[in-house]
């Protein structure tokens, strides 16, 4: 009688399972096995874009390389620049940052059931803005009526996408947020930063856990495929740091909170749902094999290299004949104030950028 001999689970598995084969023996800023994805996107495909700052990446790297980038509020025949300064081409309608995953869901209770948040408007120097989108318009409207009428336009764009996508890609960037105490109401910076003026009695911080995160997204999902049934979504995560935190803590360690957390809930969204995919664009980032080299000397702001490895790998993976060139140099904005465009991120327009004013 012979020995049976020892099995293991963990027996010849792909190089890519064991982190010696794959990622102490992979080469400096290698890729390579980090992505398969679990379903294709085609040229024809029909693609929405929404999320952080970092997202902006995704869709213009997109359409540079012919796939059908969904734009349903176009602008002008104007230079790129003083398109992006009013919100156009950032994403697939004007909706500026979505940075929380409560935001979008509230974008779509919006459009769709015609919720009406409180304190929507906000006035800054006798001029009003869109409290949910307050950068859009670096010089605001000249009364709280014409916010109201660009508003409703603009949620007529947002229903327009959602029953014509095919793919909705959503960049996870914060659980840090600032809500009404009246009803709710998310916004995507603190009144105060932009426009409006900030009241204690009106306006309070919320770090969202896991599993708000994570039913605001399930809310998101469920209300797109309800009028889309075709629907399929791609979830990434940011991988720039916070700005600044309001949660008392070290700001390092605020940030790997919140993307720990973020992290989590796209894994459990691929693991839930056949039609949700993850792209580790945040693991290309910040992998240990990058030895750091994709941020700049502020270790927050991630360069032109590290951007074209993570779209890169995205690319090869949907289309393997791709061949992803480093995005064009783009100018800089006319002021820190009126285009809302991160001196240090290159022409990303970020509003969380402009906290970096009120550090001491």
């Amino acid at each position: 009688m012979t020995d049976a001999v020892a099995t293991s689970p963990y027996q010849n598995l792909d190089s890519r399972s064991y982190w010696r084969s794959g990622v102490a023996e992979r080469s400096l800023h290698s890729t390579s096995g980090l992505y398969v994805p679990r379903f294709r996107i085609s040229r024809k495909a029909k693609i929405m874009t929404a999320g952080s700052c970092f997202a902006q990446h995704v869709g213009r790297t997109l359409k540079a390389a012919g796939f059908r980038i969904l734009d349903a509020e176009p602008g002008a025949n104007v230079p790129a620049r003083v398109l992006h300064k009013y919100g156009f081409g950032l994403y697939s309608a004007r909706y500026g940052n979505v940075y929380t995953a409560r935001q979008m869901a509230q974008l779509l209770a919006e459009a769709f059931d015609g919720l009406t948040p409180s304190d929507s408007i906000w006035e800054r120097n006798g001029r009003f803005y869109d409290a949910f989108r307050p950068s859009v318009e670096p010089n605001g409207h000249l009364t709280p009526q014409d916010v109201v009428r660009h508003r409703q336009g603009h949620l007529a764009a947002v229903r327009e996408l959602i029953t014509t996508l095919d793919v909705f890609v959503f960049t996870f960037g914060l659980t840090e947020a600032w809500v009404s105490t009246e009803d709710g109401t998310v916004y995507p910076t603190a009144p105060g930063t932009i426009s409006g003026s900030y009241d204690p009695e009106k306006c309070v911080f919320h770090n969202f856990r896991y599993n708000e995160v994570l039913n605001d997204f399930r809310a998101v999902r469920k209300r797109i495929r309800s009028y889309n049934p075709r629907a399929k979504f791609i979830v990434t995560v940011s991988p720039v740091p916070l700005t600044a935190t309001a949660t008392g803590q070290h700001v390092e360690v605020a940030s790997s909170y919140s993307k720990s957390v973020l992290r989590s809930v796209c894994g459990t969204l691929y693991e839930d749902y056949k039609d949700v995919d993850y792209f580790p664009s945040y693991e290309v980032i910040t992998s240990q094999t990058a030895r750091g080299e994709n941020f700049k000397a502020n270790w927050r702001s991630v360069t032109s290299e590290g951007v074209s490895r993570a779209m890169g790998l995205f690319m090869q993976a949907h289309d393997p004949e791709y061949k992803l060139e480093k995005e064009d140099p783009k100018p800089e904005p006319e002021s820190f104030e009126s285009a809302l465009v991160k001196s240090e991120d290159d022409d990303l327009v970020c509003e969380e950028a402009l906290l970096e004013a009120f550090s001491k």
